[in-house]
C-alpha cells in the first residue's frame, strides 16, 4: 500500500453505493446460508418451515404452524445455534487473519499457520482433560486466550532480527511453534484417564460445531462485536502498518505499542473462538484475500467485508462437513484444508 492510499480522499458516491450493495448482498448470503444450514440434514426441513419456526419463536403466533414439534426442536435447539456459532467463529477467524497479515506484513499470515490456534488449543486441552484447577481455576476461554497470547508473543519474538520483524522468519517460527504446541497437547491427551474423552477432544480440536447451544453464543458474540469495533477504530493504523514501519512511525503511530494492543485483541478473538469450536485451519488465510480483491486494502472497508465473508464461508463449510459423508460428520479442518492448501500454494507461487 502506498502512502497516498493512506491519505486518499473519501470514496465517491458511486464507490459508496457499490460498497453498500456488496454489504447488503453478503448479508443476504448469510441469511440464505443460515436457512440452508438449518434446513439440510438427516431430517430435512423446508425453507418455509425453517423461516416460520424462527419467526414464530421470536414473535409467538406470528406465523401459522405447518411443522411438527420434532422439526421445531431440531431447528431451534440444534441447527440454528450451530449456524449462528459458525457465523460468529467464521467472522472472528477471518478478521484475525486480516489483522495479522497487516501487522506482520505477510500475506501468508493466519492464526493456524502462525501457531496461535495451536497455542489456544493447548490451553483449552489442559482445562478439558486435567480440569480448571490445574491452571488456577481458569475457565476454558481464558485458558485458550492465554495460550493464544503466549504463542503470538513467542512467534513475534522469534521472528525479529536486529529489532525488525522478518516476514519469512515469522512463518517459519509460527510453523515450528505450532508443532510444539501440538506435541504438548498430544502429550496431555495421552495422559488422559478416559480414552473416549481424549478421542472426543481430539475430534473437537480439528474443528467441530456439534456442541453448539444457545448458552454458548453470548461470549463469542460479545467478543466478536467488541473486537471488530476496536479494530475498525484502528483502521488508519492498520493501513499504515501495511505500508511499513517507517510509514507508520512517520504518521506518529507507536508501532510496538500498537502491535501489542492488536496482539491482545486478536489473541482474545482466537482464544474464544477456539474454546467454542476447536482450531479451524485456513479461514484466516483465504477470506481476507478474497475481501481485498473485492474492496481493496483499506481496512475501514475490508474488515467488515472480511467478517461477512468469513461468516458465510464457515457456514457453508459446516454444511459440507455434515453432508459430504452423512451420517458421519467430518471435522471442519478437513474441509477447510482441502480448500486452503491449494490456495496457500497459489499464494506462494504468486509471491515467487
Amino acid at each position: 500500500m502506498s502512502t497516498e492510499a493512506l491519505t486518499a480522499a473519501p470514496p465517491t458516491g458511486r464507490r459508496r453505493t457499490g460498497f453498500s450493495l456488496l454489504v447488503l448482498g453478503l448479508v443476504a448470503a448469510i441469511v440464505v446460508a443460515t436457512l440452508l444450514s438449518v434446513g439440510i440434514g438427516a431430517v430435512p426441513v423446508g425453507v418455509a418451515e425453517c423461516w416460520g419456526i424462527i419467526v414464530n419463536r421470536l414473535i409467538p403466533g406470528a406465523v401459522e404452524q405447518t411443522w411438527t414439534a420434532a422439526q421445531e426442536q431440531i431447528v431451534w435447539t440444534y441447527r440454528l445455534p450451530r449456524a449462528l456459532l459458525a457465523l460468529l467463529v467464521g467472522a472472528g477467524l477471518a478478521v484475525v487473519g486480516a489483522v495479522l497479515q497487516a501487522v506482520v506484513r505477510n500475506p501468508l499470515a493466519d492464526p493456524f499457520l502462525l501457531g496461535v490456534s495451536s497455542g489456544a488449543s493447548f490451553g483449552a486441552v489442559v482445562v478439558l482433560i486435567a480440569g480448571p484447577t490445574v491452571l488456577g481455576g481458569l475457565s476454558l476461554p481464558t485458558a485458550a486466550f492465554l495460550g493464544a497470547l503466549l504463542a503470538l508473543a513467542l512467534v513475534y519474538a522469534l521472528a525479529q532480527r536486529s529489532g525488525r520483524l522478518t516476514p519469512a522468519r515469522l512463518v517459519l517460527a509460527g510453523v515450528a511453534l505450532a508443532y510444539l504446541f501440538q506435541a504438548l497437547y498430544s502429550f496431555v491427551l495421552q495422559q488422559a484417564q478416559s480414552g473416549r474423552a481424549a478421542q472426543q477432544v481430539l475430534f473437537w480440536l480439528m474443528g467441530s460445531l456439534g456442541g453448539a447451544r444457545w448458552e454458548n453464543l453470548p461470549l463469542p458474540a460479545a467478543v466478536m462485536i467488541i473486537g471488530l469495533a476496536l479494530l475498525l477504530v484502528q483502521h488508519r493504523g492498520l493501513n499504515a502498518l501495511t505500508a511499513g514501519e517507517e510509514t507508520a512511525l512517520s504518521l506518529g503511530i507507536p508501532v510496538h505499542l500498537f502491535r501489542a494492543q492488536l496482539f491482545v485483541i486478536t489473541s482474545l478473538l482466537v482464544g474464544v473462538m477456539v474454546a467454542a469450536t476447536g482450531a479451524i485451519a485456513f479461514v484466516g488465510l483465504i477470506v481476507p484475500h478474497v475481501a481485498r480483491m473485492l474492496v481493496g486494502a483499506d481496512h475501514r472497508r475490508m474488515l467488515p467485508v472480511t467478517a461477512l465473508l468469513g461468516a458465510v464461508f464457515l457456514q457453508l463449510v459446516d454444511l459440507a462437513a455434515r453432508t459430504i459423508s452423512a451420517p458421519q460428520e467430518l471435522a471442519l479442518s478437513i474441509v477447510t484444508a482441502v480448500l486452503g492448501v491449494p490456495f496457500f500454494l497459489w499464494l506462494l507461487r504468486r509471491r515467487a
